[in-house]
């Protein structure tokens, strides 16, 4: 039978910064905040994300006696500086879709533990932070998400959950809130739209990751603006979080993987891109929008743009705005022109004005009102 000390050992070998174990009890709290919130987060299980299952462990393995929580971080290298203000860190280097790097050492950590006669599932439902807190392996912050104990007490870092068949003497918890009284709610203030809410609890509908790789509709007027540059995902409520201070004053070496593939996520390239360079250079990476999804990239791509204010993205969105049959992206190329404003914006505008109808005419219409506004 494996002892604690082995787990850590195997754990480290393989490359995890932490690792802690508890029980495999039910998470009841959760689960009853989840029964308050169905409003908030009913929305996941249509994406097949079961959140109200993924809180009792045995859902996914019957015979579950502990839980061991694996921690590492995913910023141990510094990234482009033209990708970290337009994509969330957590997803510059994922290999959820191309399995080759974190996904092989769950794989082999989960091979160590059947090579001794323990049955282990990762099931992506379960809390893994709660779970993460319950092991002993740091507290939570006021923006909802974990800190560890490691990497200098940041957030920048992911539990994974391991359940498995072999009971394990559980850690201390450390599950409470640890943001310092002086802060003064800095996350919250700096959430632009006002996703979080004090308290540990937030909207996730209105998390602009949320909004960039979820919803079926074009982005909500008064969401656009406040979701300034950024794509795929969000770090604002990390960035200015004093916990992540130490971590982000360091002198942290450029990820050599991350910086090969910077050009592949150009704005220009990405509002133009074809289904073909979508799933050899985008998708593999950033694998919550599939490829049905493409329109979505680029209605993101078209409203980043809108928030730089940079005419010489205009010839971008004009050509975005002819080639493109979704609405949705025609839509948002207007109000990125208008919200770019100029005679070049306003002549491309008024020139598609004629052909428009529906949702797009409305779009163009108020894009020439913020043109106007601006003369």
């Amino acid at each position: 039978m494996l002892t604690k000390d082995e787990v850590r050992d195997r754990a480290v070998m393989l490359g995890f910064g932490d690792v802690g174990f508890t029980t495999a009890e039910a998470f009841d709290s959760q689960h009853e905040f989840l029964l308050s919130r169905q409003e908030e987060y009913g929305w996941t299980k249509k994406t097949g994300l079961d959140l109200l299952a993924g809180t009792d462990p045995h859902t996914f393995l019957p015979g579950a006696k502990s839980i061991i929580v694996l921690v590492d971080s995913y910023f141990r290298e510094s990234f482009p500086r033209s990708l970290e203000g337009t994509f969330g860190r957590c997803y510059l280097d994922d290999d959820r879709v191309t399995k080759d790097g974190w996904s092989m050492r769950i794989k082999a950590f989960r091979t160590f533990l059947r090579e001794h006669g323990i049955d282990s599932k990762v099931p992506f439902d379960l809390p893994h932070r709660a779970a993460a807190a319950r092991a002993g392996l740091g507290t939570l912050g006021k923006n909802c998400l974990f800190y560890s104990r490691k990497f200098r007490g940041s957030s920048w870092v992911i539990p994974m959950a391991v359940i498995v068949d072999q009971e394990f003497a559980p850690d201390t918890p450390t599950a409470e809130y640890n943001c310092p009284d002086w802060c003064r709610n800095a996350c919250i203030a700096a959430c632009p739209t006002r996703a979080l809410k004090g308290n540990g609890a937030i909207d996730p509908r209105r998390c602009i990751s949320f909004l960039t790789y979820f919803g079926k509709e074009i982005t909500p007027l008064e969401l656009r603006e406040p979701m300034g540059m950024y794509v795929y995902g969000c770090d604002r409520c990390q960035n200015v979080c004093p916990r992540n201070a130490a971590w982000l004053a360091q002198g942290l070496e450029q990820n050599p993987r991350v910086a090969t593939k910077a050009e592949h996520f150009d704005l220009s390239v990405l509002l133009n891109m074809d289904r073909e360079y979508f799933e050899k250079k985008v998708w593999p990476h950033m694998f919550y929008i599939g490829p049905e999804m493409l329109w979505k990239w680029k209605m993101n791509t078209a409203r980043a743009m809108g928030n730089s204010r940079d005419e010489r993205y205009i010839p971008d969105l004009v050509k975005a705005h002819s080639e493109n049959d979704d609405e949705r992206v025609r839509s948002m190329v207007a109000w990125a022109l208008g919200r770019i404003g100029g005679d070049k914006a306003a002549m491309a505008l008024r020139k598609f004005y004629p052909q428009s109808a529906g949702m797009v005419r409305k779009e163009i219409e108020q894009a020439l009102e913020m043109c106007s506004e601006m003369v």
